[in-house]
């Protein structure tokens, strides 16, 4: 690979980056939103009781159950589908550098790469592998 070639491939590679980055975070705002305006349409009115602590519903605390919620549609589930996704979007972004390191044949930062990515798969379903 040339120097010129060089500059190109790790400057596309950037905005690829970006791009992920961006409409990662953006359409999660959007998700999240939307789940909003879902929630306080139903349960805007509301009164909460603040006497006794209840805490996340169980169907919200797995991947399973946040999908069954969002397509129900209720409100939470939409709001923690757009977390997950943002949550995703990180994850997402050293998957394609693993991709795009890999594919210019630069073997330390792929390896590095896949590295982070265990260690965030690891941090994010911790012991239940």
């Amino acid at each position: 690979m040339t120097p010129e070639s060089n500059d190109l491939a790790v400057e596309k590679m950037d905005i690829v980056v970006g791009n992920l980055l961006r409409a990662g975070v953006v359409l999660s705002g959007a998700i999240v939103f939307i789940g909003a305006i879902v929630y306080l349409a139903r349960h805007g009115m509301e009164m909460p009781s603040y006497h006794a602590f209840r805490g996340e519903p169980y169907d919200l605390r797995t991947v399973r159950g946040i999908l069954a919620d969002a397509f129900a549609p209720r409100g939470r589930g939409i709001i923690q589908l757009g977390l997950l996704l943002l949550i995703a979007t990180p994850v997402a972004r050293v998957a394609y550098l693993i991709y795009a390191f890999a594919r210019q044949r630069d073997r330390l930062y792929a390896l590095v790469a896949l590295t982070v990515l265990l260690l965030l798969v690891y941090g994010l379903v911790g012991d239940r592998v």
